[in-house]
């Protein structure tokens, strides 16, 4: 653990066991902990639009409950409820596939229902375009998790290259609340059911396939071993928008997927 935790959050963590999250790619470092989790990460101008799209979640889907939040110096330390449940990717749910696909839907669904008429954030395809720039610009993305057969499969030879394409081929967009990050590893399922949504840095309102489309990556991804080494054969991520019960937008999706190279950063 952090060897500095500010005075307000350690009396409630005290003397208390917990266990480092290693999963996902997320920079930041989690501590679990029987009831709550500490998230410390660097703190950014984000920081306190994320606390308060996650307090105005509260009683609308189920998710953490801030229980303190600090920034000292240039870190920002949150003390959340931890929600009940297994991952998605979990080894039990990776076996039973057209179950956990069902829930994937039915969360993505849940997010989509929601009234979004108050809601204190949104981030068009304008707001990620202006990110990704950022990355670009600044030499942020991780070459090593570049996915460089994608690009050169859709004729780019390197992310430079990609970035003026996406700028002139934005699709419109179709605003619904979207959690920002939808990949496995952040929908928990307890009892048959979604029993909560967590890492919401990303949360607003944003475009309906931005989920979609990340949720489509994390299958692919945890069904062929990229994640977790186990390969599951005769899985197939199409499966989503049959329980979604859509048709596919093929262009929205490569979009993002080609738009997801430019937020691999280091």
């Amino acid at each position: 653990m952090n060897s500095y935790i500010p005075e307000n959050i350690r009396k409630f963590i005290s003397d208390k066991a917990y266990k480092t999250d290693t999963t996902g790619m997320s920079q930041s470092e989690v501590i679990i902990f029987d009831d709550m989790v500490l998230k410390t990460e660097i703190y950014t101008s984000d920081t306190d639009s994320t606390i308060q799209m996650i307090k105005w979640l509260q009683n609308r889907l189920p998710v953490p409950e801030i229980i303190c939040h600090e920034v000292c110096e240039d870190k920002s330390y949150t003390l959340m409820s931890r929600v009940k449940g297994r991952m998605s990717c979990d080894v039990y749910h990776m076996e039973q596939a057209e179950e956990t696909v069902a829930l994937l839907a039915e969360g993505l669904k849940m997010l989509w229902s929601a009234d979004i008429s108050d809601c204190p954030r949104t981030l068009t395809f304008a707001d990620d375009l202006k990110t990704a720039r950022y990355h670009v610009e600044n030499d942020m993305i991780d070459m090593q998790a570049t996915d460089y057969n994608l690009l050169k499969e859709n004729g780019f030879n390197d992310v430079s290259q990609l970035l003026p394409w996406l700028e002139k081929n934005v699709p419109e967009n179709d605003m619904v609340l979207s959690h920002g990050d939808y990949c496995m590893p952040n929908v928990l399922i307890e009892d048959g059911k979604i029993s909560g949504f967590i890492d919401l840095g990303e949360c607003a309102v944003s475009d309906r396939w931005k989920d979609i489309a990340m949720c489509y990556i994390s299958l692919k991804n945890n069904f062929s071993g990229y994640f977790g080494g186990k390969v599951y054969k005769d899985f197939n991520p199409n499966i989503l928008f049959e329980k979604l019960g859509i048709e596919i937008d093929a262009d929205k999706l490569k979009y993002y997927i080609l738009l997801n190279e430019l937020f691999k950063t280091k």
